[in-house]
């Protein structure tokens, strides 16, 4: 699959791609991308190319047209079997011909096939999609441009020959890109950032509710382009109201308007400071050789693998007594610590981190299916509900059996998945963690994986949102019908989005209002709104709500008797809203164009974003966080003893004291609280932990200790801010 030699002709002249131009609008919580690829042929005979390229997987594709020489060609969404027939008819005529198709094994990978371009032709072609943003820890909003495309990894005896997908270092693309994005929504926009650089973020209006921002020139094709939005008041529901299609028949998705209601729930402090302790933990580590490559592009690299460990040792020390843990890992084959979950406790944790440290990513390629198959197989525990953690660089070649696998278990479970380094599938980590009920997180660039997963351990360690419903407060006249799947679980931190089509009435004003049950508690969320569409807002939500049915209706097909039946109605509704599905293709094809080409076709591979092979990491040394962190007792305390004190930076003698637990446990909290509150992410869950041991321990000289404790570390922690 790495091979280079493919793309260059024998004068190592460069493959037809010329540039890539990108445009971005975001409203609110959506964005609609429209790109525009530039192709020139500077063979001397016809040439057939392919570009295979990666889309993240809850886009749904709704525009595709091409322009050759002086002619305009714009694609037509038809069922996949006569594009297919269309497209070989029209280039064995001669014609020119261009085909977009879904890969059946991952959504996320698009092949454009097109077809024959004469010589000394340029072609450029314009894609457009639209997709949801996913929310950040921190409340942003993440759009990722979807670079570099890792190789897939296809398990053996898979259905499906796997899309090939060839790759180049950096310095020998011959291709630029330019990228800009405008930013609207009801709330004002705060900041714009990016891993890239990007031009100074430009307001359009006084409110600051829209906004314009650039990438700045010279982007270099070595990682994801990433946005992150922030908006004020992010936890405020919005809706937002789209005016139907014109020429779209009445009554239909396309032709009514559309609402989108976004919810982004904070609960009280109350009911979240109750934070069960209860639960069995199932971390999935994957060990596949890619697992040693740098986890990104900074010099002092560390391995994904090492990364990966460094988590596993947070987390561990993170689990609330009395719950279970496992750990599996998996690469071509599989492996777990113990047979079954185990309670925890200083004997099990022990154990597992004495295995966990000798992991290496030495297991073969990415096979996932077969670990979570024996993970489902185990019953559940009475009382402590399944968490899963999956961790892996996201290079499987049958993401959506997986995607299946994690839905048909989703009511006894919840997933929580993290995609590591460039090119984790987004189809894969953003599946399985939606239908599981859980959050996804991505790990690029310079990211620290241990914030990203400590967040979601939290997240796990909420109390469940249970019995969530959703009611509509419309004028006489108007219905709802609600197209997203029913909501099952809410989390502090976690946004929904919620289509629903219109009819009837439409103008006047409107209320939602969605109630659940938190620990008990019950709570509830009100938002009016307006019927009136908002002017000019495109198709954005008409498409993703097609989308959303869509995919509904794809997993509908899956596991249906009637499948043809409800194939035909996914085919009726893309053909419709022009959104793809993966029963459908766009197909397009110049038809006045007489001239045959001459000559025989050529094809060539054109190179996805490169992976450049990285050097072997260095082993940095131990980061002392997590040198202190291993010491950390399972119940909570640390022991007096010299590798307490070499943590510390301190000799022997001058930590001694009487009640050594109590003395080191607060030591060990007052470092932390004085030299890495940048990192307090990765240790907060584990510090909570000891100060509740502190606290069952009742002992007397605690704001002595303190008071020594800082003179000693050279810090002034107050005893109030440790939490005792």
């Amino acid at each position: 699959i790495m091979d280079c030699c493919g793309l260059l002709t024998l004068q190592k002249e460069p493959v037809p791609l010329k540039s890539i131009e990108v445009e971005l609008e975001v409203r609110d919580h959506v964005a609609t991308v429209v790109s525009t690829l530039n192709y020139e042929n500077k063979e001397d005979k016809p040439l057939e190319a392919v570009f295979v390229f990666p889309l993240p997987g809850d886009a749904a594709v709704c525009h595709f047209s091409a322009q050759i020489g002086q002619t305009q060609i714009v694609a037509e969404v038809k069922e996949k079997q006569k594009a297919r027939e269309e497209y070989d008819d029209a280039l064995s005529s001669g014609q020119q011909a261009f085909l977009l198709e879904e890969s059946d094994e991952s959504p996320d990978i698009f092949s454009l096939r097109v077809g024959s371009l004469p010589p000394a032709e340029s072609a450029s072609i314009r894609l457009e999609y639209v997709t949801e943003l996913a929310v950040q820890a921190d409340d942003g909003l993440r759009f990722c441009l979807p670079g570099v495309l890792n190789p897939r990894y296809q398990p053996q005896g898979s259905e499906g020959a796997g899309v090939q997908v060839t790759s180049v270092p950096a310095s020998l693309v011959p291709y630029s890109l330019s990228f800009s994005a405008r930013v609207s929504s009801p709330r004002p926009i705060s900041k714009v950032e990016s891993n890239c650089s990007l031009d100074p973020l430009q307001y359009l209006n006084t409110d600051q509710t829209q906004a314009t921002v650039k990438l700045a020139a010279g982007h270099k094709f070595d990682r994801d382009v990433e946005l992150l939005i922030y908006y004020k008041d992010a936890h405020q529901p919005t809706a937002v109201v789209e005016a139907g299609q014109a020429s779209a028949e009445p009554g239909s998705l396309m032709g009514d308007p559309v609402v989108m209601v976004s919810l982004y729930p904070e609960f009280p402090q109350s009911v979240m400071s109750s934070t069960a302790s209860c639960g069995e933990f199932v971390f999935l580590v994957d060990r596949s050789g890619s697992m040693d490559c740098a986890t990104n592009n900074t010099e002092q690299q560390e391995t994904r693998i090492s990364s990966a460990k460094d988590t596993l040792l947070l987390l561990l020390k993170s689990l609330p007594m009395g719950c279970y843990f496992n750990i599996y890992s998996f690469g071509s084959s599989y492996e777990h610590i113990f047979p079954k979950s185990v309670e925890y406790g200083e004997k099990t944790m022990e154990e597992a981190l004495k295995k966990v440290e000798q992991m290496k990513a030495d297991l073969g390629g990415t096979e996932i299916l077969e670990p979570l198959k024996h993970i489902y197989s185990q019953p559940c525990i009475p009382t402590q509900p399944r968490q899963l953690f999956v961790f892996t660089d996201g290079e499987v070649g049958n993401t959506k059996e997986v995607i299946d696998l994690v839905k048909k278990n989703s009511g006894s479970h919840r997933c929580f998945s993290f995609g590591i380094g460039e090119g984790a599938s987004s189809a894969l980590i953003n599946g399985m963690a939606k239908e599981g009920g859980g959050h996804a997180q991505f790990i690029t660039g310079t990211d620290r994986m241990q914030p990203k997963v400590m967040q979601s351990l939290r997240f796990a360690l909420q109390p469940a949102v249970e019995d969530v419903s959703v009611t509509w407060d419309l004028p006489k006249g108007s219905t709802v019908t609600v197209l997203s799947p029913p909501i099952t679980t809410i989390f502090q931190g976690k946004r929904s989005l919620i289509y629903a089509q219109l009819t009837g009435q439409v103008g006047t004003a409107s209320s939602h209002s969605e109630q659940s049950l938190l620990a008990g508690h019950p709570s509830e969320n009100q938002l009016h709104f307006s019927l009136r569409p908002a002017e000019d807002t495109g198709l954005i939500v008409h498409r993703l709500a097609a989308r959303t049915l869509i995919c509904l209706l794809e997993m509908e097909a899956e596991n249906n008797e009637e499948k043809e039946e409800v194939k035909k109605k996914v085919v009726q509704l893309s053909v419709q809203s022009g959104v793809s599905s993966s029963f459908t293709a766009f197909i397009a094809v110049n038809k006045d164009n007489n001239k045959e080409i001459q000559g025989p076709l050529l094809h060539r591979d054109i190179p996805t974003l490169p992976d450049e092979e990285f050097p072997p990491a260095k082993k940095p040394p131990r980061d002392p966080l997590l040198q202190l962190v291993s010491l950390q007792k399972a119940s909570g305390c640390w022991l007096l003893d010299p590798a307490l004190a070499a943590a510390l930076g301190k000799t022997n003698e001058e930590v001694e004291k009487s009640n050594s637990e109590v003395w080191a446990t607060i030591l060990a909290l007052i470092w932390l609280h004085g030299f890495k509150m940048d990192a307090k992410d990765e240790w907060e869950l584990l510090a909570a932990k000891a100060v509740s041991w502190l606290s069952a321990q009742k002992a007397p000289s605690v704001t002595e200790c303190v008071e020594a404790g800082n003179i000693l570390l050279g810090c002034s922690v107050q005893k109030t801010a440790l939490g005792l």
